[in-house]
């Protein structure tokens, strides 16, 4: 059995009052939660990952929901064995779809997010982490009937799972705070749509698939805050 040791814990309390604070001031997309599978300290993982955000409700009905599919390439850095700092960068859309009005369809770019994990007990195939991540999605400007339109997808998440692993999958279970914003400029006047505030708590359901002892296909769904899917495939080096 591993406990955190008191030392640890201070550390862990300062860098979650620091993500805490920190994180939601720059840009950000709810963003996976990769499961429990962590690198070693100075190990490294790398993959691919698709995201698709089919149904995620603003704040206040006449601003409707919005609507992300998203690519990335995945790293994740062990600098304990406790904690692993999580990187990625691709690229993203938006649809956001106001009440009454067409839809708004910003076309893939630039994305990219970050984030870290702690493994808070590992024993006997049973693991739990906490874990931060986040995203920002800036996709292509768009001009509809002339009009310059912006838009940043902005997300940040809180989340807990834990798992128990079988010889070939290692299901997991969780929840998590989330938050997934719509920023947009109209002729360079710039507004922040809030994510529905009572949908902010999420459920958690996923698996990693062991292919051979160096890759595996993780799966997650999400539910309640937001409707989302995600798949990788993953490589530990």
């Amino acid at each position: 059995m591993r406990y955190l040791s008191v030392k640890r814990r201070k550390i862990i309390f300062l860098f979650s009052l620091v993500s805490v604070l920190w994180f939601p001031v720059s840009s950000a997309s709810a963003a996976p939660c990769y499961g429990t599978r962590m690198p070693k300290q100075f190990k490294f993982f790398a993959g691919t990952q698709y995201y698709n955000i089919f149904n995620r409700y603003l704040d206040h009905p006449d601003n409707g929901k919005m609507r992300s599919q998203q690519e990335f390439i995945l790293a994740s850095f062990g600098v304990f064995d406790w904690l692993s700092i999580d990187l990625k960068g691709g690229a993203g859309d938006i649809k956001q779809k106001p009440e009454n009005i067409d839809q708004r369809n910003y076309s893939a770019f630039l994305g990219g997010g970050y984030g870290f994990r702690l493994r808070l007990y590992d024993k006997d195939k049973i693991k739990a982490v906490f874990g931060f991540q986040h995203i920002s999605i800036h996709p292509h400007i768009i001009h509809p009937a002339g009009v310059k339109n912006k838009a940043v997808l902005d997300d940040w998440q809180l989340s807990a799972l834990a798992s128990y692993e079988f010889k070939k999958i290692t299901p997991y279970l969780g929840t998590r705070w989330s938050r997934c914003d719509y920023i947009n400029w109209v002729n360079g006047e710039r507004s922040r749509v809030k994510s529905d505030l009572d949908k902010s708590v999420g459920f958690i359901y996923g698996c990693d698939i062991a292919i051979t002892d160096k890759w595996w296909v993780n799966l997650e769904g999400q539910a309640f805050d937001s409707d989302a899917f995600a798949a990788s495939l993953n490589y530990s080096f």
